[in-house]
């Protein structure tokens, strides 16, 4: 499992762009997650799905609430990462309002997610392998915070415990 003082493991991340830019067309596009981090002060906030009721009633709406005090305190991006296709995390970032504030960053087949540990194996619920929820805070790809919950549980991953780590 990623630990304080680890660098990310490398991977692709989606997200759904709704508006296109310089270098991101509409819809799906896929990112390196070293090409991300580089020279980037990052919190990342991972959780099991979108949709879900903490998730949509605490997780993002507490980073959403913060936003202004991440980047107060240096914070260059917030992350929103869940075992989800960009096509759900862009329907879900238009739920949620999250534009311009969270990207929220879909990794499909839990790929990134495994490699940093982080899997949570709901197959017997019938909902597939998703992140547990967790937080961390990534300064040039390296992690200078972490927290991971106890299944089911929602008490240190969320914005107020990481902002007072930044």
């Amino acid at each position: 499992m990623i630990k304080v003082g680890d660098t990310l493991p490398d991977g692709t991340l989606s997200e759904f762009i709704a508006e296109e830019t310089a270098g991101c067309t509409l819809g799906p596009n896929h990112f390196k997650v070293s090409d991300l981090t580089k020279g980037k002060k990052i919190a990342i906030f991972g959780l099991p799905g979108a949709f879900t009721p903490t998730c949509s009633a605490q997780h993002v709406p507490g980073y959403l609430k913060h936003h202004a005090d991440f980047k107060a305190k240096g914070i260059d991006e917030i992350w929103c990462v869940s075992v989800n296709d960009a096509f759900v995390m862009g329907a879900w970032a238009k739920d949620q309002g999250t534009q311009g504030k969270i990207r929220m960053m879909g990794d499909g087949a839990a790929t990134w997610t495994k490699a940093l540990g982080l899997e949570l194996d709901l197959t017997a619920k019938n909902f597939g392998v998703r992140m547990n929820r967790c937080s961390m805070l990534v300064d040039n790809g390296v992690v200078k915070a972490f927290n991971n919950e106890a299944p089911g549980k929602f008490e240190v991953s969320n914005a107020e415990t990481l902002l007072a780590q930044v």
